[in-house]
């Protein structure tokens, strides 16, 4: 990024969240960061928080539920921000390969961070980082904000009170639908590798890595200690001419616990918002993740289970008071980096095409669909099998990863 002195977007006087309200800066303040804005923004208001800066190589666009408070400072470059504004709070929303780099500068200049899933890309990239963090002292925050959920805590009671019986199970299924325009959103789309780095801009790792993160939360609960994996397999396919998966089947075997599947679409035929599914010797339990609708057993139907804690507001009572958990500390992530990590090393997608894939739609707006996708990703998940191990015509064998004892 150019480098230049920081700006007013909006002219005149400070004014707002008193002076001793902690100091909060955006990195990466369009796009997705326009979600961030709507979350900071009221605590602005409130006063919880004093939003300071935004950063952005673009000029930053308007965001009409949280205009950019009076006073707010403009930069294009992370560091010149943080050497001029030294704000007390970072919250990181750039592209996925770039989080290291701009994480470990922040909290070298003295902040805390709330950093945009996935953290970092590899296991090294995840030991660099805590190193960085135990060094300056400062905490990160991961953006796994599903993890506030409520319902994920009821899930998780039921597992581990008996309610389910012995889990023998943990899996998720999705499938969801991305149009051309999504894959052209940004250089490093649908991209395995960007100027040497990993980007990895794949279904597990970024749109649907909640649901990965979730399952590995609830097997975290289940055996009270944090997820090791054993072994990992991936069946990766693609509908398009990009460098990682549309569609994934994963398999992980814990050295203590139940397997966990992920099963996984961006070309799917009707919508499935994001189901963890637990299964035990005494009944089945399934979570809506992005709906927070929990179905246990005995109940006639699903059941929303209101409450999320923001992840924001979590770090800023953390920061002032430490007996306060984090509710997605960066080293509860370290077993979904270490999934990115064995995915990295998997062989490119296979690409899928012919009468297997059907376009829908035109222009930027074309979706393409796997026909029978659905299907065999719920068969996954119910049953625990690899599309491979079930007979699907177009499956082809599991990159498999073994951890060494």
């Amino acid at each position: 990024m150019r480098e230049r002195k920081g700006t007013l977007l909006t002219p005149g006087v400070e004014e707002g969240p008193p002076v001793n309200a902690p100091r909060v800066a955006l990195i990466g303040a369009n796009g997705h960061g326009r979600w961030h804005r709507r979350v900071i923004g009221p605590l602005h208001d409130a006063g919880r928080l004093r939003l300071v800066a935004l950063v952005d190589p673009r000029p930053i666009e308007e965001e009409p539920a949280a205009p950019v408070p009076a006073g707010t400072r403009i930069f294009t470059d992370h560091r010149a921000m943080l050497a001029e504004v030294a704000p007390e709070v970072v919250v990181i929303c750039t592209p996925p390969h770039t989080h290291l780099p701009i994480a470990r500068d922040a909290v070298t200049a003295g902040a805390d961070l709330l950093l945009e899933k996935p953290p970092v890309l590899t296991s090294g990239e995840h030991e660099e980082l805590a190193g960085a963090l135990a060094t300056t002292g400062r905490v990160a925050q991961v953006g796994f904000q599903a993890l506030g959920s409520a319902a994920l805590t009821a899930l998780t009671d039921a597992a581990t009170t008996g309610r389910l019986g012995t889990v023998t199970g943990i899996a998720t299924v999705a499938a969801w639908q991305r149009p051309d325009a999504y894959y052209a959103r940004a250089p490093w789309a649908g991209r395995r590798l960007l100027d040497g780095r990993p980007v990895l801009d794949g279904a597990l790792a970024n749109p649907l890595a909640h649901a990965v993160m979730q399952c590995l939360a609830v097997a975290e609960a289940v055996t009270g200690q944090p997820v090791e994996p054993a072994t990992v397999e991936v069946e990766r396919y693609r509908v398009r001419p990009i460098e990682v998966d549309d569609t994934a089947v994963l398999r992980l075997r814990q050295v203590v616990g139940p397997p966990i599947v992920a099963a996984v679409t961006l070309a799917g035929e009707d919508f499935i918002a994001g189901e963890v599914i637990v299964t035990g010797t005494g009944g089945r339990a399934v979570l809506e993740y992005p709906t927070d609708r929990l179905w246990l057993p005995g109940e006639a139907g699903p059941q929303v289970v209101p409450g999320r804690q923001g992840l924001l507001e979590n770090l800023l009572a953390h920061r002032a008071d430490r007996r306060v958990p984090l509710i997605a500390p960066l080293a509860r992530t370290a077993a979904f980096t270490a999934v990115l990590t064995a995915v990295q090393a998997a062989p490119e997608p296979t690409l899928l095409g012919g009468d297997l894939v059907e376009a829908v739609g035109e222009g930027t707006q074309r979706v393409l669909r796997i026909r029978g996708v659905n299907a065999v990703l719920r068969r996954a998940a119910e049953r625990g099998e690899l599309p491979s191990e079930s007979g699907v015509a177009w499956a082809v064998a599991p990159w498999r990863v073994t951890t060494p004892e």
